[in-house]
């Protein structure tokens, strides 16, 4: 039924209420099953002070040599880093040739309805689902590390996205929010896996054992988990994952295992970073460093200016504890946050959008 006159604000306000109070009972009782995900198709300005506004992104078409096959892309989303999210999207799309084949596949923790109606705001075209991780799940097995956003729940969630997502989801691209993309991700996307479950820029001169306690290299039981491999850095912010290998491997299981074992004796420092190396370092695809420019961000206590690896750049990663958002508010930002500026969509934001 069509409306011949819009609605007044105060009425469109009582159902837009009534539809959430419908929304959130039933988004809350879901589970972990891969199959329940959400699209909302509502759009109103935030009201939660703490949701940024935005201004709305341009469309991003197709060129005219593109076909119908799609491009899985995987981010975690809630408000606090909501604006990283937006302007990585953007930055994608952007960089896109085919940006109608990208599909995203959002997770969260907690459903907040002011987050999800930005992202419909900002995007109103862009192709997506969301799937609600249940934090329960790791609620006892995460450990203190050295920075507490690496604590929070939802940073253990791409251990678990082989079982959120989808099963007709074959591959996908996992992406951290706090990043831009500078290149076509169809270029990544198309990395021949070699029968390997995940690929990933590998960084092999970084000294290895310090991602681990003195304790754990100590223990020959458990120092001896990389015999026959030659264990390599990787950062898990930016991988290409074979979901169907993930899941006959049983991978989420086999960095459970290790995660219990840091709940009793300290191992490692780093949050979900280390059951991954622990895991799969050193038997995985490396992909060109171009695809990784990590670090940006500076280290993980001080997160101290750091300046660009030599080499081309096809992906900026803010890992670290500086977020360029953040240090452009205070205005002491550091040179490379300036690229980073160009995609903030943030509607106060004093960086124009370059068209």
């Amino acid at each position: 039924m069509a409306f011949r006159r819009p609605l007044p604000p105060l009425l469109l306000g009582l159902l837009l209420s009534l539809l959430l109070s419908h929304l959130l009972p039933d988004l809350h009782s879901t589970a972990t099953a891969a199959t329940t995900s959400i699209r909302l198709g509502f759009i109103r300005k935030p009201s939660d002070p703490d949701v940024p506004v935005f201004r709305e992104a341009p469309a991003f078409r197709n060129g005219d040599d593109c076909g119908s096959d799609r491009i899985h892309i995987s981010m975690t989303l809630d408000s606090n880093y909501l604006r990283g999210t937006m302007a990585a999207v953007l930055s994608i799309l952007q960089h896109s040739t085919c940006p109608e084949n990208l599909e995203f596949h959002f997770l969260y923790s907690r459903f907040e309805p002011d987050v999800f109606s930005s992202i419909n705001s900002t995007f109103p075209y862009l192709n997506f689902r969301a799937y609600r991780f249940d934090s329960s799940r790791v609620r006892g097995k995460i450990s203190k590390s050295i920075r507490q956003a690496l604590d929070q729940p939802l940073n253990y969630a791409r251990i678990y996205l082989a079982d959120l997502i989808p099963a007709e989801v074959k591959r996908i691209i996992y992406l951290d929010s706090d990043l831009v993309v500078v290149d076509d991700i169809a270029k990544l996307w198309e990395v021949d896996l070699e029968n390997k479950v995940l690929a990933a820029p590998e960084y092999c001169h970084a000294n290895f054992t310090k991602y681990f306690t003195d304790a754990f290299w100590s223990d020959t039981s458990m120092a001896g988990t990389f015999k026959g491999r030659r264990p390599c850095y990787f950062n898990t912010g930016v991988m290409v994952v074979d979901v169907d290998k993930w899941r006959q491997g049983r991978y989420t299981s086999r960095m459970e295992v290790w995660m219990a074992v840091q709940k009793h004796k300290r191992i490692y420092h780093l949050g979900s970073l280390p059951p991954f190396l622990l895991v799969m370092a050193g038997d995985i695809k490396g992909v060109d460093h171009r695809w990784n420019q990590h670090g940006l961000g500076g280290d993980n206590l001080e997160g101290k200016c750091r300046s660009l690896h030599p080499g081309p750049i096809s992906l900026l990663h803010w890992s670290g504890k500086g977020k360029p958002w953040l240090r452009l508010d205070s205005r002491k930002p550091c040179i490379v946050d300036h690229l980073w500026a160009p995609y903030d969509l943030y509607r106060s934001s004093t960086h124009s959008l370059e068209e």
